[in-house]
């Protein structure tokens, strides 16, 4: 599936109040990612970080959720998922021809 298919996809599914948009998947995605990390660290407690089928099935649903609210944050910010990827891409790869991919800083 293309990215922004996903994204055509996952907003016919997007039900929320209009005048929350962008702040309500911002709080969908910081609960999802928690979820994601939890998942993650039960893995390590409880299952010496064994990571088995069913538990990478589970965790992959999880960043399923994350990707959705992914797409209606971008949308609610006036950008498909193919454009974020490919400027995220294009500042991956100019901090690397740079080599700044170390250090921090948002504009490295």
């Amino acid at each position: 599936m293309e990215l922004n298919d996903y994204q055509k996809a996952a907003l016919a599914t997007a039900i929320y109040p209009q005048e929350k948009k962008i702040i309500y998947p911002l709080i969908g995605l910081a609960g999802e990612t928690g979820e994601v990390a939890d998942k993650i660290k039960k893995e390590i407690r409880d299952r010496n970080s064994e990571f088995g089928t069913d538990s990478r099935r589970e965790i992959a649903k999880e960043i399923g959720d994350v990707m959705w609210y992914l797409a209606s944050l971008a949308n609610d910010l006036g950008y498909t998922l193919d454009e974020i990827a490919k400027m995220n891409i294009e500042k991956i790869q100019s901090r690397q021809h740079r080599d700044k991919i170390h250090g921090d800083g948002d504009n490295r």
